[in-house]
């Protein structure tokens, strides 16, 4: 919302003396985001006048257009001569008024002007357009064109209001009433504790018979619908110079009397209000839900295909409107012409003058159906002041009476849905309570009125909420409005005091020495967005009865292209390395940790909890069943470069193998036991796939898989070639391990170092045999590596060699040969007994 300060003074009395940075410190003060205040006009300098358009010379031996103008500025130049100057814009004539800049003045932007020769004549100044004097587009393109009352030599820097201040407001969701001079004047009076001079406060005439017919089958969708009307407006009459420019400060666009007046009481009131020409309606107007598959066409000249759940304003013959949002073609004010021959000024004489209230989630629908913000929508779906409606149509009605010569017609038309006003009980010292300051209850109350509220009672209080603040619902709202205007900046900073004995939970710690790992491994974290579209699971290759495929979607979706909740964290992971990888970044490796979402079995619905109190734990309960499983997982994806070449070596591209052991590295920091198989996953390729399985109550569980992707999701997805990646289920990993984390054994003593090299089928996975040659090795075995793989004539066909070295120590002694071969010989047993594994030689 744009403000201009000279605006805002015609219903608050401000301090002469205070700046638009003043004020913004104010309105900041009590809750309003005012982003910036611009200066207008602050670097132009006169003298800058109106003129009078004497003689027009054309001259056609240049490429383009130009005209040679005598006008007449007055005593403005000190002569009272005409002033000649060369000018290339053609909407002017002789005797028109326009705006003259003289040398030695200065336009914004440093434009200094100066008598200057140019197409072989001398220009002394220059006749100017709106956007040369930093008005902004007026819809003309071309000279302001003044009316012709104004005199010559009068100074344009004042009469075009040129010199001002705007402040320009981001108003939040529920604050809908500052979209608007009222709203944003009610805070500016809070803030300086003065008083407000509401525009709203008119005369209203009492709804008759005489009015012209509504008929609302939609109380809900409407419910409130004045209507006016207004006769005899002079077709040729113009918006005033004043009234332009305010709209240009507010940025809207001058565009004819009538439809600027409603602009105008729009930023005025906060009511958005709609014209129509009374000579294209047939018939009575009426309110309805459209037709599914009904067609109308908007003022934008678009044709659009209504929804059902669309709210229509028709006539006898259909849509004449998108209520709330744009009205439509066919009932348009039809713009002034003169009729070349008789001279006679055509147009739109009499107008119907529409002030509604409509639902806000209805608004908001259907302006995001049809892709189509506009400034009444804006508005709307916000909250507009249903008790504004009947004075924003007066307000309408007095401008053009006013301005276009018209005559009010008698006749009012109010259809109003009964409604009771809104009260919120609320103790007295709930403020108190939840800013923990001691406010006091003549605080509080004296607060709320400002607010606008009706306050009644002692030590709770019974507050009736204005009608321009429906985001007032609950008594922490109106504690909220004490603390805003009591400063926030007055709340006392104090640091909690937890308990003693709290701190990190076991899933808090593994979490984080995960992240620590991979971050300590060459990963960077990439925090994506939990939404995703079910088209991402055909790109994964995943089968169509999938557990993965089973989504929780969203009611009100941010984007209608992601309307679930994620099931994987693969898919957000993999756009984060396709748009890095598409912007230069070739050598990746990220991961994430994060939950994910799968249907829970219950069809509990949610319940609405309570905020004047604490939940009880059936609330609690029965919100939680509603809730679905969110297990945490941890995922990693990588393409190019694992190893960079350098003067140390050729480097080494990132592979599947690079997968597997983020996996080990996750495992290794939960604590448990990973085993690796070969395995066939959806996006994974089928030969390079691992399934990762832990152990939980002796059963053996798939946590999660690893490896390269399969070609076609990396075709499907526009990934580098050969991207691998990886995920686990870290509740599963949890629940695998015995919740202590083992810190490293440091011994004294020196190691003993075994090699064993074992011949098994090639089918054998190498990570099973480890993980035998583990569990047989005893305590003794501090670590074991594999070194080596061989597989020809000399192990057989369908055979390969494993080669491993597994390394001996004893916390407490120097260990034995014998004791070394020993502990050797039984992980060699063991292993042999599982998996037919035969030594090497033997």
């Amino acid at each position: 919302m744009r403000v201009p300060l000279s605006w805002l003074r015609e219903y608050v009395d401000l301090p002469a003396t205070q700046t638009g940075r003043d004020v913004q410190e104010k309105l900041v003060a009590v809750g309003l985001e005012v982003e910036t205040v611009e200066k207008l006009g602050a670097d132009i300098q006169g003298p800058l006048v109106v003129g009078k358009v004497l003689t027009i010379e054309e001259l056609t031996e240049f490429k383009k257009p130009i005209r040679f103008c005598t006008v007449d500025v007055g005593q403005a130049n000190g002569t009272g001569e005409p002033q000649e100057i060369v000018c290339g814009a053609r909407n002017f004539a002789v005797g028109d008024k326009v705006v003259v800049v003289l040398p030695g003045a200065e336009l914004p932007g440093g434009f200094k002007i100066a008598a200057r020769k140019t197409y072989g004549k001398t220009s002394h100044g220059m006749i100017c357009s709106g956007d040369e004097l930093g008005m902004g587009d007026d819809g003309s393109g071309g000279i302001i064109v003044l009316p012709p009352e104004h005199e010559v030599g009068t100074d344009a820097i004042k009469l075009l209001e040129l010199v001002d201040e705007v402040l320009d407001i981001a108003v939040t969701p529920d604050r809908g009433y500052c979209l608007s001079m009222r709203g944003v004047a009610r805070e500016a009076a809070t803030a300086y504790g003065i008083s407000l001079r509401d525009p709203a406060l008119l005369d209203v005439p009492a709804p008759n018979s005489y009015g012209y017919s509504v008929q609302i089958s939609d109380p809900h969708g409407c419910d409130r619908f004045t209507a006016r009307t207004v006769v005899g407006l002079a077709p040729e009459a113009r918006s005033p110079i004043w009234l332009q420019r305010r709209l240009q400060k507010a940025g809207m666009r001058p565009i004819s009397l009538a439809v600027d007046v409603t602009n105008y009481v729009m930023l005025e009131l906060g009511q958005p209000l709609h014209a129509y020409d009374r000579s294209r309606i047939q018939g009575a107007i009426g309110v309805r839900r459209a037709e599914a598959g009904e067609k109308f066409t908007t003022l934008d000249g678009t044709k659009r295909v209504l929804d059902a759940e669309d709210l229509v304003i028709t006539d006898d013959r259909g849509p004449i409107g998108l209520a709330g949002v744009m009205g439509g073609a066919n009932t348009e004010i039809a713009d002034s012409e003169t009729d070349p021959e008789t001279g006679e000024v055509r147009g739109t004489t009499e107008v119907v003058i529409e002030a509604a209230h409509f639902d806000q989630l209805s608004i908001a629908r259907t302006a995001r159906r049809h892709k189509l913000a506009s400034e009444a929508s804006k508005r709307f779906e916000r909250g507009v002041d249903p008790q504004a409606a009947s004075a924003a149509a007066q307000r309408t009605v007095d401008l053009l009476v006013l301005l276009a010569g018209g005559t009010a017609e008698a006749g009012v038309t109010e259809v109003i849905a009964p409604s009771a006003p809104h009260t919120i009980t609320i103790p007295a010292n709930h403020p108190d309570k939840v800013a923990g300051v001691d406010y006091g209850r003549e605080t509080v109350v004296r607060r709320l009125q400002e607010v606008g509220c009706d306050v009644y009672g002692q030590d709770d209080l019974t507050v009736t909420v204005p009608s321009w603040r429906p985001d007032l619902t609950d008594p922490n709202d109106l504690a909220e409005e004490v603390i805003r205007l009591e400063g926030y900046e007055n709340l006392p900073s104090t640091l909690p005091k937890p308990p003693a004995g709290l701190g990190l939970t076991e899933r808090q710690r593994t979490h984080r020495r995960i992240g620590r790992a991979l971050a300590g491994a060459g990963y960077v974290e990439a925090l994506n967005y939990p939404f995703i579209g079910e088209q991402v699971f055909d790109q994964l290759q995943l089968d169509k009865d999938d557990p993965a495929r089973r989504v929780v979607k969203l009611v009100n979706p941010l984007s209608d292209e992601e309307p679930a909740l994620r099931t994987t964290l693969l898919p957000g992971l993999l756009s984060a390395l396709r748009r890095n990888d598409g912007r230069g970044s070739h050598d990746l490796a990220l991961f994430e940790t994060g939950l994910v979402f799968q249907p829970a079995e219950s069809k509990t619905a949610a319940v609405r909890l309570p905020v004047d109190r604490r939940p009880t734990d059936e609330e609690l309960g029965k919100l939680s069943d509603a809730l679905p499983v969110q297990p945490r997982h941890v995922a990693v994806v990588l393409a190019g470069a694992r190893e960079q070449a350098g003067w140390w070596g050729k480097g080494r591209p990132a592979d599947w193998a690079d997968a597997v052991q983020a996996a080990r590295t996750v495992a290794g920091e939960a604590g448990v036991d990973l085993m690796v198989d070969n395995g066939q996953y959806g996006p994974w390729h089928p030969g390079r796939c691992a399934e990762l399985s832990v152990v939980i109550d002796g059963v053996k569980t798939l946590a999660g898989h690893a490896g390269e992707l399969h070609p076609r999701v990396v075709k499907a997805m526009g990934l580098p070639a050969r991207t691998s990646a990886m995920e686990l289920d870290l509740d599963l990993l949890e629940r695998a391990g015995d919740g202590v984390l083992q810190a490293p054994r440091i011994s004294t003593f020196p190691v003993a170092t075994q090699d064993v090299a074992l011949v098994v089928d090639e089918g054998i996975p190498a990570a099973a045999v480890e993980h035998f040659l583990k569990g047989g090795a005893g305590e003794l075995l501090e670590s074991i590596r594999l070194f080596d793989v061989y597989t020809g004539d000399q192990v057989g066909e369908g055979k390969k060699s494993l080669a491993f070295a597994l390394r001996f120590r004893a916390p407490d002694r120097t260990l034995t040969v014998e004791e070394a071969t020993a502990a050797r010989d039984a992980a060699v047993a063991k292993t042999a007994e599982i998996t037919g594994a035969v030594l090497r030689g033997a």
